[in-house]
């Protein structure tokens, strides 16, 4: 009968589809909007079982009007609301073989089928009403402000565009000959402040050595920052000064001199944050530095699971104890005492691990380390089929 998130999965995909790369290359959007499909079709849903055939109220919460303020900032709005369209026919789709399934009388079902139409029709006109004015609202809000200036420079230069170094540290007030780190900061809380990704943002400039960052905000959940840094400070180091910001989690880029550093650490720091929207655990803190052989072998992510599970054999898996043993023990170069002393564990307890560990490998370890150490790094990350 009704499988729901079979077709709330069918409904994101539609959308998401037809959003296009520009809303799914950033997982803190595609994260909203996924979210905002599900809060549409229960709230229609919801609305029909409690009264059946009236009309149903637009879904203009402060998530649905969140969505709408961060597609206007990022110059999107147009395609990425009509996209709804998309899922608007995908969920009528599924409703109407439900429909069939519940009656074969013909006068019923042209009953069910001609006042469902119509409410769900008026239903995503009236939404889309909503968000639309909101639209209308930011777009006046940005235009007239400092903050539209500095995000329409820096999305030039993201989209590598010409514009000079002297121009763009001018309008920006930011000096772009330099060498700086990017950072992406986001927050998971149900009601994220700004203002508490601001700080954050500033205190790891603090760790970097800067005095401050400079700043965008592309959403109103997420910041784009940047700061002068010879290299990015250490997770260790990020996650002291995140103490005061539990629900902000942070993907920081490398290293990098003057406009094309300026991008290229921000895309580092975006293909970081698209991975840690893809891990099995909650991550708050990543290095694209540590993390560079992961990005790139994870890319085609069947492809990187296949490899996983051939490389790993029973160990996949097995307790991630075995894994996080034999994963430290490699970048020990091999030394159990090393080992036992970056876990914190006894030597005994690590020497045993190994030796389980080791057993369940496929083929021996010797002369695989370097193909069990990607694996063992693609394991940490990559969340289970399916998941996600």
């Amino acid at each position: 009968m009704l499988n729901a998130p079979e077709i709330f999965d069918e409904v994101d995909r539609a959308v998401l589809a037809a959003a296009g790369e520009s809303v799914t290359s950033d997982p803190t959007l595609t994260a909203s909007m996924r979210a905002t499909d599900r809060a549409n079709l229960v709230h229609w849903l919801t609305s029909n079982i409690r009264a059946p055939g009236e009309r149903v109220a637009a879904n203009v919460g402060p998530d649905t009007l969140g969505i709408a303020r961060d597609l206007v900032r990022r110059g999107l709005d147009d395609r990425a609301t009509e996209a709804y369209r998309t899922g608007q026919n995908v969920a009528w789709r599924r409703w109407m073989e439900l429909a069939f399934a519940l009656t074969s009388d013909p006068s019923e079902l042209h009953e069910l089928l001609d006042v469902t139409s119509r409410s769900i029709f008026a239903f995503i006109d009236d939404t889309l009403a909503g968000i639309n004015e909101e639209i209308d609202r930011e777009r006046e809000t940005l235009t007239s402000g400092t903050e539209a200036e500095r995000l329409e420079v820096v999305n030039l230069i993201l989209a590598g565009a010409p514009i000079p170094a002297d121009r763009a540290s001018a309008r920006l007030q930011y000096e772009l000959r330099r060498r700086h780190v990017a950072a992406i900061l986001w927050s998971t809380a149900p009601s994220p402040d700004q203002g508490a990704i601001g700080r954050a943002a500033d205190a790891i400039a603090r760790a970097g050595g800067a005095a401050r960052a400079f700043t965008v905000a592309p959403g109103s959940a997420s910041l784009w920052a940047w700061f002068a840094s010879a290299e990015a400070p250490d997770a260790k180091a990020l996650n002291a000064v995140l103490g005061e910001a539990p629900a902000v989690r942070v993907a920081i880029g490398s290293a990098g001199f003057g406009v094309d550093g300026f991008r290229r650490s921000h895309m580092d720091a975006l293909a970081t944050q698209r991975l840690m929207h893809r891990s099995r655990t909650e991550v708050r803190v990543a290095r694209h530095d540590e993390l560079r052989a992961v990005i790139l072998a994870s890319a085609d992510e069947d492809s990187a699971r296949e490899f996983t599970a051939r490389a790993l054999g029973e160990l996949a898996g097995a307790d991630e104890a075995l894994r996080e043993t034999l994963r430290a023990y490699l970048q020990e170069e091999s030394n159990a005492t090393r080992t036992a002393v970056a876990l914190g564990a006894h030597r005994n307890t690590v020497v045993n691990r190994l030796r389980r560990a080791q057993k369940l490998l496929p083929e021996p370890l010797a002369g695989r380390a370097v193909e069990v150490g990607l694996a063992l790094e693609l394991a940490r990350w990559l969340s289970p089929p399916g998941s996600g």
